[in-house]
């Protein structure tokens, strides 16, 4: 969340930066609510400081009179404070609630849009691949080469789920030790984590576990929900604790399954495995200083394009529109690879990496001890190294053969073992 005197100062900047998120949130009405919660405050302070110098009199010489007067006037001081606590409980729930409302801060280069068509391409790695042949989409090959299947997941499980077979698990194996063999080099620490984290973790990250439009699969009965992603495992990790700065930036990677309910995705976009309830993905998140951020979003950035250039699939990078950054980001870029299977041929977003700056920190209170021994918040990032379902999309499309298989990008055969995918046989 902002720091609700950053809002009350910059009220104009964050009404205007509500607005270009397309979001609803009402930053006068948490500036309302932040001045009566200081007023209640301020006055429950003062009544504390009259109950402790009703106190200090008591324990004087007084006579007998004195001391009935301050008896009561202790009583009355005492339902007073009460009353206070009660008010300012209420009005401190009530800020949190709207002042959760409030997104972060986009960065003043982000660009102002709401669709995809109004992200900014930055930068283009290969050019989109060319066959002899009318290429097929990762759906009929899956079906044909049968290492995907769709149909029984779907009577087994519902849509949107989908089963690997035979070669296709040795080659979503294969992506995951690519990338954590990647990560490793750079000095991640790598984990697996939980696939369930409690609601405040959630929350805290910026996710939200409620109503229709949510994401997000809850726990009945648990007040946990499955996670959309490692970022809330890993954003959580530290939670609560004060880092030390000579430790900072610190490096995560998370191996985790992902669920999500991709409530209201529908159409071509979300055909065969680019929309799903459930896949497994590498995660990067880093916590450091604030003025390291800018530079730890680059290199989080670069190891992305490090992952799908070393893959030799053509991509592109697209600086993220304010209406796509979702609450938490100040600014995020998109990964987008070639699948020519997508209507025709088109890019398709792989991965993103966002900069949350001390958004999450402060929900999540995450800090760490500056020389001035103040405890300041750090940080937060976070980037896909891959998320498989799509990165499958990318090698089975791209690499596709006019016989039918599939040639295994050079930095996977090593992980996998074989040098293409052919149907085997019954």
């Amino acid at each position: 969340m902002l720091d609700y005197k950053f809002i009350k100062d910059n009220l104009a900047a964050v009404k205007k930066n509500v607005a270009d998120r397309f979001m609803k949130a009402d930053a006068d009405l948490v500036v309302s609510l932040y001045d009566k919660r200081l007023a209640v405050l301020r006055e429950l302070e003062d009544e504390r400081k009259k109950r402790n110098d009703n106190a200090a009199a008591m324990k004087g010489k007084v006579d007998a009179e004195t001391r009935r007067k301050l008896i009561e006037e202790g009583k009355t001081l005492k339902e007073r404070i009460a009353a206070l606590e009660a008010r300012s409980a209420e009005a401190e729930a009530r800020l949190d609630e709207e002042g959760r409302k409030i997104p972060n801060m986009a960065h003043p280069d982000a660009p102002v849009g709401k669709e995809d068509k109004d992200n900014l391409e930055v930068k283009r790695v290969g050019e989109p691949t060319k066959f002899s042949f009318e290429p097929k989409d990762h759906v009929q090959l899956g079906q044909d080469l049968d290492i995907i299947d769709f149909d029984a997941a779907t009577r087994v499980s519902g849509t949107k789920f989908y089963y690997l077979k035979n070669q296709g698990v040795i080659l979503e194996l294969a992506l995951v030790r690519y990338a954590l063999d990647v990560l490793l080099k750079k000095g991640f620490t790598l984990f697996t984590t939980p696939d369930i984290a409690k609601t405040e973790i959630l929350e805290g990250i910026g996710f939200n576990p409620r109503g229709p439009e949510s994401n997000v699969y809850t726990v009945e009965g648990e007040g946990s929900c499955l996670i959309g992603t490692a970022e809330i495992t890993l954003g959580g990790y530290y939670s609560g604790s004060v880092l030390d700065k000579k430790d900072l930036p610190l490096r995560l990677a998370g191996l985790s399954h992902c669920f999500r309910r991709e409530a209201g995705a529908a159409g071509q976009f979300s055909k065969g495995l680019y929309r799903v309830h459930q896949f497994t993905k590498v995660e990067m998140f880093a916590y450091c200083l604030p003025e390291d951020s800018d530079r730890v979003h680059e290199e989080l950035r670069a190891i992305e394009e490090e992952i799908f250039s070393g893959l030799g699939i053509p991509f592109r990078v697209v600086d993220t529109c304010t209406g796509d950054l979702g609450a938490p980001a100040y600014r995020k870029w998109d990964l987008e690879a070639w699948m020519p299977g997508r209507n025709g041929g088109e890019w398709g977003e792989v991965t993103s990496t966002s900069n949350c700056t001390d958004f999450q920190a402060r929900r999540l209170d995450v800090r760490f001890k500056d020389e001035d021994g103040k405890n300041k918040y750090v940080h937060m990032l976070n980037g896909t190294a891959i998320a498989c379902s799509r990165g499958l999309i990318a090698v089975i499309e791209n690499f596709q053969q006019a016989d039918g298989s599939i040639r295994m990008p050079a930095a996977l055969i090593p992980y996998c073992g074989f040098g293409e995918i052919r149907r085997l046989s019954s």
